[in-house]
């Protein structure tokens, strides 16, 4: 492992402007990076990425590296385009120096802060203003932390142990709270977190909602949504054939899901052409090599108890599509995983006042996060959609900054505290297991 991520680190030309750097979103420090660990100070190259992206561990695991730093090496242009491989490397730096990391937490400052999901922009968000003293509690839905990390990316591609490190040393460490099994806008309200003494909320709730084609049969009990499916893959019996409606990153792990699964037979269908996948090239080679069919220029128009129905299209020039009348036909299946996207939940907003959306039910904010509610900030999937882990990391952080202007601005809060001089109950000491007799009755 080490023999070749210093080979891969051996290749790094130094640039005076690097364009791999200019590539990633969060703008990571690749070169210096490279240049600590082959300076043999892999300590302070660890400290520097986790300062600049509490998630690295996870996001040089799932990053789309051809598209990002990787895909904008200079080495791309030389005669042998071959970059510098950084995914190999921010790893290798980021999970050993994350052994090393058990600092407790931060003074407090007084103030305290709630987080609305676990995903990637609640996490940094949650990191990040524990490192400058506020009092953090993340507000999970499910049973882990995580969000679409966990439930929405396959372990085989980012398995559990990294998000359980990071709850251990980033959360449990920090004294950062997360309170499980909770979602807001249910039985607690945005409403009752500033009741209960909060001074800033952050919603980075995900898109929990999967979108439907609106075609017939989408109810049967053979067909699943990709967010459902991937949530607990288990759950579902879709036979040997299975067909997965998408040609995106989610309908890869789908596929690639369901072959793990033990289906014999996988078909990804696409409206368009294969020019049009919107899966990484890396996601689609694995998809391809592992086994998985690809159907292009199939549009569904119903799915039966045995399979569905899908017409032909052709795929213009300018990426529209054009139905081919009488073509359908009926392709045989054992179930159908719909994965086209998903869209917000719309509970929180429904039960909170003042907070605007767009069109498409997203919450509306400015640049820095701010929604049209005093001390609500926003960020993630919640505000763009679908986007990618290290865009939401991105995000996070100028939200972080703006969070942190707006209640360092805020009047210092008077004490109300109507029962702060009675008396505490003196609580007997009980020793349940010391009255307990093992091994039987006395003698």
């Amino acid at each position: 492992m080490a023999l070749h991520v210093l080979d891969e680190a051996n290749k790094c030309l130094g640039c005076k402007k690097p364009l791999c750097q200019e590539g990633c979103p969060i703008k990571t420090n690749i070169p210096e990076a490279i240049r600590l660990l082959k300076g043999g100070k892999l300590d302070e190259a660890g400290k520097m990425l986790f300062e600049n992206n509490p998630l690295t561990t996870v996001c040089s695991i799932v990053c789309n590296h051809e598209r990002q730093c990787e895909g904008h090496c200079i080495r791309n242009k030389m005669k042998t385009h071959d970059p510098v491989h950084f995914s190999v490397i921010e790893d290798y730096i980021s999970t050993t120096y994350a052994n090393k990391m058990v600092k407790g937490p931060a003074p407090k400052n007084g103030k305290r802060v709630a987080i609305v999901g676990s995903g990637p922009a609640g996490l940094t968000i949650a990191v990040l203003l524990a490192r400058w003293g506020y009092d953090i509690t993340i507000f999970e839905a499910r049973d882990k932390i995580g969000g679409v990390m966990r439930y929405g990316i396959p372990s085989f591609r980012l398995p559990d142990r990294v998000l359980d490190d990071f709850q251990y040393r980033h959360l449990e460490l920090k004294d950062i709270k997360v309170r499980t099994h909770t979602t807001i806008g249910r039985t607690i309200t945005i409403d009752d977190l500033f009741r209960d003494g909060y001074d800033s909320v952050f919603i980075g709730a995900g898109l929990r909602k999967p979108s439907a084609m609106h075609i017939k049969g989408e109810s049967l009990g053979n067909v699943v949504f990709a967010i459902d499916y991937l949530g607990n893959s288990k759950a579902f019996n879709l036979g040997d054939s299975v067909a997965v409606i998408g040609v995106g990153n989610s309908a890869m792990d789908c596929a690639r899901t369901a072959i793990r699964n033990g289906a014999r037979h996988v078909v990804c269908y696409s409206r368009s052409d294969e020019n049009h996948v919107q899966a990484s090239s890396y996601e689609y080679s694995y998809a391809k090599i592992e086994g998985v069919d690809f159907r292009f220029n199939k549009i569904p128009l119903e799915i039966r108890d045995k399979g569905m129905i899908c017409m032909d299209s052709l795929t213009k020039e300018d990426g529209s599509i054009e139905k081919v009348e009488g073509s359908e036909k009926f392709y045989p299946h054992t179930g159908v995983i719909v994965a086209i996207g998903q869209s917000a939940e719309s509970t929180l907003i429904k039960t909170t006042e003042g907070l605007d959306t767009t069109n498409s039910g997203l919450l509306s904010v400015d640049s820095t996060g701010k929604t049209s509610r005093a001390g609500v900030y926003a960020g993630g999937d919640a505000v763009n959609g679908a986007r990618t882990v290290v865009e939401a990391v991105a995000m996070a952080k100028r939200v972080a900054v703006s969070m942190d202007e707006y209640m360092k601005s805020l009047p210092e809060k008077e004490e109300n505290d109507p029962y702060k001089n009675i008396p505490v109950f003196d609580e007997p000491v009980v020793d349940a297991f010391g009255e307990q007799v093992l091994g039987g009755s006395e003698a």
